[in-house]
């Protein structure tokens, strides 16, 4: 996919993109506040290197998403590598230069990549909670196991089959129910219940990648054309 250009002007036929730290110093040197700007700018680099400590935090599919220049991947796959701290401080130096290269569009989709991973999208909360039906519907019906199998037929079926089953052996019985009910305390369940919830979940997540890549490989052909 073509990167689109980044913002900016030519200074002594040099191209000077906005946001950059010679950006900065021109318009300090312009309005007579170098000093102070130099203050600024200093939070800003330490800023843009914290954003890219976070980065590597990161989860694969939200990072990718991103489409980062090349080098910067490189230099976040490199701080990963390495293990010696003062080497690993040398490497995000680097890091927390080419973070200043991006544009504030690059900046913005960063900030919202973490934010979703730490609070979880709405889109991950709608998957996760279509994986809770799918698990409770195969529990109670054999029809929506079938439709499963029909739906994903790279599931493990035997596996899918003997977690179905024993959840729904572990499932309270009527007389459980009643105690329940009475107790007001909920049941409690088994293993296979949270195993199967984890087992679909696991291929709801991946087909939705799956979608996802498959668009942006749309994308990619339609910008070739």
């Amino acid at each position: 996919m073509s990167r689109k250009p980044k913002k900016g002007y030519f200074v002594r036929g040099k191209f000077v993109a906005e946001g950059s730290e010679l950006d900065i110093e021109l318009k300090a040197e312009l309005k007579g506040t170098t000093e102070s700007s130099k203050s600024d700018l200093k939070k800003e680099m330490d800023a843009l290197q914290d954003l890219g400590k976070e980065l590597l935090t990161l989860r694969s599919d939200l990072f990718n998403r991103l489409q980062l220049p090349e080098i910067l991947v490189n230099a976040l796959a490199e701080a990963k590598r390495i293990t010696n701290f003062e080497g690993k401080r040398r490497q995000m130096q680097f890091v927390g230069k080419l973070m200043r290269r991006l544009d504030e569009g690059e900046v913005a989709a960063i900030n919202a990549a973490l934010t979703e991973q730490k609070e979880g999208s709405g889109i991950e909360k709608a998957l996760l909670h279509a994986s809770e039906q799918w698990r409770d519907r195969m529990i109670a019906d054999d029809d929506a196991v079938a439709q499963w199998i029909n739906e994903a037929p790279q599931t493990d079926i035997q596996q899918l089959r003997s977690l179905v089953r024993q959840a729904r052996k572990d499932m309270p019985g009527a007389h459980e129910a009643n105690v329940q009910e009475s107790t007001g305390q909920a049941a409690r369940k088994g293993r296979a219940y949270r195993e199967l919830f984890q087992l679909v979940r696991d291929h709801v997540m991946a087909a939705h990648a799956a979608r996802l890549q498959a668009s942006a490989a749309d994308v990619d052909a339609s910008d070739e054309d």
